[in-house]
């Protein structure tokens, strides 16, 4: 599955145009007063202005299978590395995968993850033009079985991993929507509670999620 495009909402544009453009060193495509945006390998991704205040989302970058030491030691120059205990790479050995977590300026959880089975190899030195694309976005719920349907009669989508309880991973290693039971389950690594957030995604799946609703883009 793949993510073309996420847009996010934020209180702050230009703190974050900030930490991506300058901490992250990620290449600015658009640039207006309400909306920017920064190309994320295959992906695009895009910060919305809102002047509500924001909960924090999760979303996730798809990195070369080999290099989540390499981004580990990249990141450490830039940022604060969220451990899970006192691992700063996580081993998610069902998933045959390994990542990297930190915050950004809206305390939104970012992933690197380098996904062992998409077999894309780099040897090249870690930078920010080395993430392949936009690989995960968190949506928030209390009741993942009607997220899931909503998604699933737009287009059938596969369950990667989990069930419609507390925990479902939809997609596949390109892409995946990250559903989780705000009332069972918390963040990764960092336990903190989540809160469902807004967002438009744009890809294999064309759809707005808003007050706890997906709604289809056409």
């Amino acid at each position: 599955m793949k993510i073309k495009e996420i847009i996010l909402f934020t209180a702050n544009i230009q703190k974050q145009k900030q930490f991506y453009q300058n901490v992250l060193e990620f290449e600015l495509i658009l640039d207006l007063k309400e909306k920017i945006s920064f190309k994320t390998g295959a992906s695009i991704l895009s910060f919305q202005h809102d002047k509500k205040a924001v909960n924090a989302s999760h979303f996730a970058f798809n990195i070369p299978s080999n290099q989540e030491q390499d981004a580990l030691l990249w990141l450490q120059k830039r940022v604060q590395i969220l451990p899970y205990g006192h691992d700063l790479i996580s081993n998610f050995t069902s998933w045959n995968a390994k990542a990297v977590y930190f915050y950004d300026s809206d305390n939104n959880i970012v992933e690197f993850i380098a996904r062992k089975n998409l077999e894309i190899n780099s040897h090249t030195s870690f930078a920010s033009k080395s993430i392949l694309s936009i690989s995960e976005i968190g949506i928030v719920t209390t009741n993942i079985e009607t997220v899931y349907n909503s998604i699933n009669n737009m287009k059938n989508i596969p369950v990667f991993s989990g069930n419609l309880m507390r925990f479902c991973a939809l997609g596949n290693d390109e892409g995946l929507f990250i559903l989780i039971n705000k009332t069972l389950k918390k963040w990764y690594p960092t336990q903190e509670e989540a809160f469902t957030s807004n967002f438009i995604v744009r890809g294999d799946y064309n759809f707005s999620f808003e007050n706890g609703e997906i709604k289809e883009l056409l």
